[in-house]
């Protein structure tokens, strides 16, 4: 079995055999096939997953990454295993990092909201004419240099909030999340231009999760 990455280890990058193991597993989703090649998953896609969680931790806080198995309790599909790898690092806004045989995706923010921080959100955007035009200029500036927005928006206004509202657009999001895929080749393999397309969007995401710092906070619902 491959040991765990050294404590602060330096990400060098995914090395094609990630992107193979991937699309095999895609390909055939079964515990027999996962163990045939577990050593290519643990040298080739857990360890340098770890490697980079690990560090995006170190500058942004609390960092995890979930572990290959999928929860098919309540599920109809009884797939075993996750065909994307994944983790991410910090607290209320954090930055993201997931491999599926299509590539890296690399994001931040925060994706699922609770209740009461979607009504922190609103409420600054609807309320304080600066933190919505701050949150607007954010999102524009993210999706001009190659992010997507994440999830989907709600079809009218928010209940409490009027449909011809001036940041109706923002008011309608559910996510506060934006997502940016570096395909297949040398910005992920090479191990300095991996690091400075993953870094760099990180470092661009910023902005955003520092807005969500500031105008949403952690979650004080419970449930």
């Amino acid at each position: 079995m491959t040991p765990a990455p050294t404590a602060g280890a330096r990400f060098t990058g995914f090395p094609p055999a990630a992107l193979t193991f991937l699309a095999g597993l895609e390909a055939d989703n079964s515990k027999a096939w996962f163990d045939a090649h577990r050593d290519v998953y643990e040298e080739a896609v857990r360890d340098p997953l770890e490697r980079l969680i690990a560090e995006a931790g170190a500058l942004y806080g609390p960092s995890k990454v979930f572990r290959p198995n999928r929860d098919v309790r309540f599920s109809r599909d009884k797939s075993p295993y996750k065909t994307t790898a994944a983790g991410y690092a910090g607290e209320v806004g954090v930055v993201y990092a997931a491999l599926d045989p299509r590539g890296l995706h690399v994001g931040g923010g925060l994706y699922e909201p609770a209740r009461d921080q979607l009504a922190r959100a609103r409420a600054a955007i609807a309320t304080d004419h600066d933190a919505g035009a701050q949150l607007a200029e954010i999102l524009e500036t993210l999706r001009a240099s190659g992010f997507t927005i994440t999830g989907p928006s709600l079809r009218t206004a928010p209940k409490g909030y009027p449909k011809d509202h001036p940041r109706i657009e923002l008011l309608r999001l559910q996510r506060f999340a934006a997502l940016r895929q570096l395909p297949p080749g040398p910005d992920i393999h090479d191990p300095e231009r991996s690091r400075a397309a993953i870094f760099g969007a990180w470092r661009a995401l910023e902005p955003l999760t520092d807005w969500i710092r500031t105008h949403v906070g952690p979650s004080s619902d419970r449930r």
